[in-house]
């Protein structure tokens, strides 16, 4: 299964992954949807472990705002259950000016994607990245909400006109990708 979306206007999108059910960061993370004024959310992975406050929390932001997401290596059908939008799809396609971005958790196998023009995008690792791949493709990764490692703060990805910006929880910018 898969999900596609086109952005066709003016784009504002969070992008976030590795929640793992920790209701302080969740809250965190929604109060920054808000801040960003985004028009979408997009989920990487690893949301809910079982947390059902945690998934009332992400269903009222999702009739709000929208939320696109991805399976994790954590998600379950126990946790989809809980959720009012699906959470069971391996990767997902954004088409971005003249790039495709493919997402995933990255707990899978990727696919052949070209190097040129194309990004991959996700999660597992739990540390942020921005580095171009030994394929030659940007590989991309907004950290973790509430588990960072590699010495990372919590945070997430903003996906703008501009290109990407990396943020922690409190909105501060620490790094920034143009296209």
């Amino acid at each position: 299964m898969r999900i596609e979306h086109t952005i066709r206007r003016e784009m504002n999108i969070i992008i976030a992954s590795d929640i793992h059910g920790a209701v302080s960061d969740c809250t965190k993370f929604i109060k920054a949807c808000y801040l960003e004024q985004v028009e979408t959310i997009l989920l990487l992975g690893d949301i809910l472990d079982g947390n059902k406050e945690v998934a009332e929390l992400l269903n009222a932001l999702n009739r709000d705002k929208g939320i696109f997401c991805v399976r994790g290596n954590c998600d379950y059908p126990e946790d989809q259950a809980m959720l009012d939008f699906p959470i069971m799809a391996e990767y997902c396609l954004l088409f971005v000016r003249d790039r495709v971005i493919f997402a995933a958790h990255g707990h899978r196998a990727l696919p052949n994607i070209s190097p040129e023009r194309s990004i991959l995008l996700h999660g597992h690792t739990h540390a942020p990245a921005w580095d171009r791949s030994k394929a030659g493709f940007l590989d991309l990764c907004p950290g973790s909400v509430s588990k960072p490692r590699q010495n990372s703060q919590r945070g997430y990805m903003v996906l703008n006109d501009n290109g990407f910006l990396w943020k922690d929880l409190d909105g501060r910018t620490y790094h920034e990708l143009r296209f």
